[in-house]
């Protein structure tokens, strides 16, 4: 992931939004006294939200993704054979 600080990004900012979206890649945005930002395009976006979507589409499944990154954590793992 490329960054720069926001007083470049602030000077190029068209040049910036431009790379974002030629490279399909985000661009961290540090700054010195607040939290940094992410800048992706908007086709992006959209497809992450569609994805987060889908995987919390029901409580139910919800429940169950957490539920598998807590054992996770706790390195209860268990190895699954795929079906083609």
């Amino acid at each position: 992931m490329f960054n720069t600080t926001y007083s470049a990004a602030r000077k190029n900012l068209a040049s910036i939004m431009t790379q974002t979206v030629q490279d399909c890649e985000p661009i961290l945005i540090t700054r010195k006294n607040g939290e940094d930002c992410v800048l992706i395009s908007s086709s992006e976006y959209g497809s992450l939200k569609e994805t987060a979507d889908l995987l919390l589409c029901s409580p139910a499944n919800t429940m169950h993704l957490l539920t598998s990154l807590e054992q996770a954590s706790k390195g209860e793992l268990r190895e699954r054979q795929l079906d083609e």
